[in-house]
């Protein structure tokens, strides 16, 4: 009996066949007709019917399909978490936008001084507007928090101590651990307390000559609720100063606005935590900042000045792109366009009320089963852990399975299964994306 892989064409011939198409170059080609055709031998090889020549091309042009299409896609984020980090945390406003596209598609003025015409310093007007809008003397970017920590670490802690809470000892998104952070800066940890309270004789009964700052970090994704005690910033500044150490506070996501007005707990500002006196205050560009993935040193003149000097900097720095979507983005607060421009506020911002019409509108467009129901949204992103926001969803039924289609969908959906049900939670979803929305479920009906 005849092989039936024998039947299959040649690398070469199906090769030809993808070149015909125009879509990519014959080198291109030959790696997915190999690539399809060691498929079809496998398959054979395990039992299966010998493949149609026919369905064997589609196979090819599908696969080719594939490979030139790009993997990193623009999706509706119907999940109700604000500042989703598996979806690229905080969408950047149209002023960001523009600003990398102008920036990005061509040269600019990145290290240059278009007033002196000679060599000038890179991310300076971002510097500017950060001292303006958090009143610190001098600020620093690098390409993310993760790395501000570690550069602050390396350049002020390298082979002595710093002081931090055994409850803040803490483990982030990636695995990003405190403890391995402080090991691999250079610094040694000192925890002081325990895991529920911390007082602040604590920290000033650890301090000895080898003591280079105290840490204060954010509790991101994680709340002590019950018998807990944590020292405050202003008793930690008391500290610092009498025994003549740094004060880091890592605020994790930081925000220039208060989070109160919103229905939110009370987060500490940057600025609130520059004038309670914190010699160095790290926070992320990319969460409730509202810009591009990016980590913010602000402090003092004195202390940033190592940061910027330290030879970790350069590997650190942010590109061109990064500095216009971030200047575009703070530029934004200058103006006191915040809540109306950038869309993490704009989010967060939204009254349920306006979330239950458009979840209306669109359960009317798709028509039964769909209907309206009451949902909580979350901020995400490392942001008010615990905290959520009255609001609500489209629900529809086909749970897990439906979930899967809209994955595939174009544009892709993301969205949560709540007792079988697929809701899709208007607080994450941009209004200018419901139309296409809309046409998404429409063609899943």
């Amino acid at each position: 009996m005849t092989d039936p892989r024998r039947s299959l064409p040649s690398v070469a011939q199906l090769a030809r066949e993808l070149v015909a198409s125009g879509a990519a170059p014959e080198s291109l080609c030959t790696v997915v007709a190999r690539a399809v055709l060691t498929n079809a031998r496998q398959r054979i090889a395990a039992g299966d019917a010998p493949i149609e020549r026919a369905a064997l091309s589609a196979d090819a042009q599908q696969a080719l399909v594939a490979l030139l299409r790009p993997g990193l896609r623009s999706v509706i984020n119907a999940s109700g978490v604000i500042i989703q980090t598996n979806l690229g945390r905080a969408p950047l406003s149209a002023a960001a936008l523009q600003a990398m596209a102008d920036v990005g598609g061509g040269y600019s003025n990145l290290e240059y001084d278009l007033e002196a015409g000679v060599r000038g310093t890179r991310g300076g007007r971002v510097r500017e507007l950060f001292q303006q809008l958090t009143g610190a003397e001098d600020a620093l970017v690098v390409n993310n928090n993760a790395a501000a920590i570690y550069l602050t670490l390396g350049a002020l802690a390298n082979g002595r101590a710093v002081i931090v809470s055994r409850g803040q000892a803490v483990e982030i998104g990636g695995g990003f651990r405190i403890p391995d952070v402080l090991r691999q800066s250079g610094a040694r940890l000192v925890e002081v307390g325990t895991t529920n309270r911390t007082y602040a004789r604590d920290y000033a009964e650890a301090i000895d000559a080898q003591t280079a700052l105290i840490m204060r970090v954010h509790a991101s994704n994680f709340r002590l609720v019950g018998f807990v005690h944590e020292a405050t910033l202003a008793e930690l500044v008391a500290v610092a100063r009498a025994h003549r150490v740094l004060l880091l506070d890592d605020l994790g996501s930081g925000t220039l606005l208060p989070t109160a007005p919103y229905g939110l707990p009370a987060e500490p500002t940057v600025g609130a935590c520059v004038a309670a006196g914190a010699d160095l205050v790290a926070f992320s560009g990319d969460k409730l900042l509202g810009g591009p993935q990016a980590g913010v040193i602000v402090g003092s003149a004195a202390s940033v000045g190592i940061l910027r000097r330290h030879p970790l900097m350069r590997a650190l720095r942010v590109d061109k792109t990064t500095l216009a979507a971030l200047e575009a983005t703070l530029l934004t607060y200058v103006r006191g366009r915040a809540i109306e421009e950038l869309p993490v506020w704009r989010m967060l911002a939204a009254p349920a009320a306006l979330l239950q019409q458009r979840a209306t509108a669109i359960a009317a467009a798709i028509g039964p089963p769909a209907c309206v129901v009451p949902s909580e949204g979350a901020v995400g992103g490392g942001a008010l852990p615990g905290a959520t926001l009255p609001g609500y969803a489209v629900a529809l039924p086909g749970g897990s399975a439906r979930a899967a289609r809209l994955r595939h969908s174009t544009p892709p959906v993301v969205a949560r299964i709540v007792d079988g049900r697929l809701l899709l939670d208007m607080r994450s979803v941009l209004p200018e994306h419901d139309a296409a929305l809309i046409d998404v479920l429409r063609a899943d009906a």
